[in-house]
């Protein structure tokens, strides 16, 4: 089946900060803030949603097409994309601008402060969509370029290509009139449970009436799993155990292709949720967001122990 993944590729650049924010802030002076922050060393990690959407899903055997748009210091990541076997047909580069990049210090209590440039993302992937074959295509709009999000969920709709709607961290970036559009005709809209109720504050819609419009919702709660609806049915799936957990951050995407994988497999949805729970535990077993690896044996082993034979 041919997987599309429209959404970012970013570079993350994650910074440590051995003391505490709060002892170099000072709440009187908050006006005039003006702070330096020595940190120590930087790593850099390859990120945004289609990426690691994608990078999972290669690990899970499938060979989906990114969607997105990279800059002129593109190369690394490439690099790696190409090292991990996976397809460029859909990456526009935008040769004036930086490829996304988030930049994270975090302190001693975990505290943080993200400056993130959008770069190329501000650019549209423009990636055509007339040769797809709506009964053997699959396609996922995870947060990306706003006029892609839109655009693409549009064109998928009217091709009546099943697409899942991940509307995430751009939810306030869009009205609640584009997220209506958006969810309504959707096959699945998935999204963590304060997300879902940003939707629901900005649209003015019921939780009922969201479902009813999109058909399925997903709604991931972390470490107590992920609730399923469909109608009028409600069906809570388990997290899968953890043997520790390093770093939650992709753990979202990561659910995400181990649920794309259960349709794939022709599993229903609380089925294809179960796949998404052990995806996102190996996730958040390592630092980063494309670190962690997992061979299809032993995928189907660490399912078979949380939640029985696949």
């Amino acid at each position: 089946m041919r997987i599309l993944v429209t959404g970012s590729l970013a570079y993350d650049r994650i910074m440590s900060f051995p003391g505490s924010f709060a002892d170099h802030i000072l709440p009187e002076k908050i006006h005039i803030l003006n702070v330096c922050f020595l940190v120590e060393g930087l790593e850099e990690k390859f990120g945004g949603t289609a990426g690691n959407i994608a990078y999972c899903l290669k690990l899970l055997g499938e060979n989906p097409t990114i969607v997105a748009t990279a800059g002129k210091d593109f190369a690394a990541y490439e690099a790696w994309l190409r090292h991990c076997g996976l397809s460029l047909e859909g990456i526009r580069r935008i040769g004036e601008e930086f490829t996304a990049g988030a930049y994270i210090t975090t302190d001693r209590a975990d505290n943080q402060i993200t400056g993130f440039n959008p770069g190329a993302m501000k650019h549209s992937a423009l990636y055509p969509v007339d040769d797809a074959d709506p009964a053997d295509t699959l396609a996922i709009v995870a947060p990306g370029n706003l006029e892609d999000m839109q655009d693409h969920i549009r064109r998928y709709k009217a091709k009546g290509i099943p697409v899942i709607v991940d509307p995430g961290q751009n939810i306030p970036a869009l009205s609640g009139e584009q997220l209506t559009e958006m969810l309504t005709g959707a096959a699945y809209l998935i999204s963590n449970d304060y997300e879902l109720q940003l939707i629901e504050n900005s649209t003015k819609l019921s939780l009922a009436e969201i479902t009813a419009r999109a058909g399925t919702v997903i709604t991931t709660l972390g470490e107590k799993g992920s609730v399923i609806r469909q109608g009028a049915s409600e069906t809570t799936v388990p997290a899968c155990p953890v043997n520790e957990v390093q770093d939650p951050t992709g753990a979202g995407d990561a659910f995400r292709a181990g649920f794309i994988k259960g349709l794939v497999l022709g599993k229903t949805p609380v089925e294809a949720a179960r796949l998404g729970s052990v995806s996102a535990a190996y996730a958040v077993e390592k630092h980063g967001t494309q670190e962690h690896h997992f061979t299809w044996d032993a995928f189907a082993a660490r399912y078979a122990s949380a939640f029985g034979e696949m």
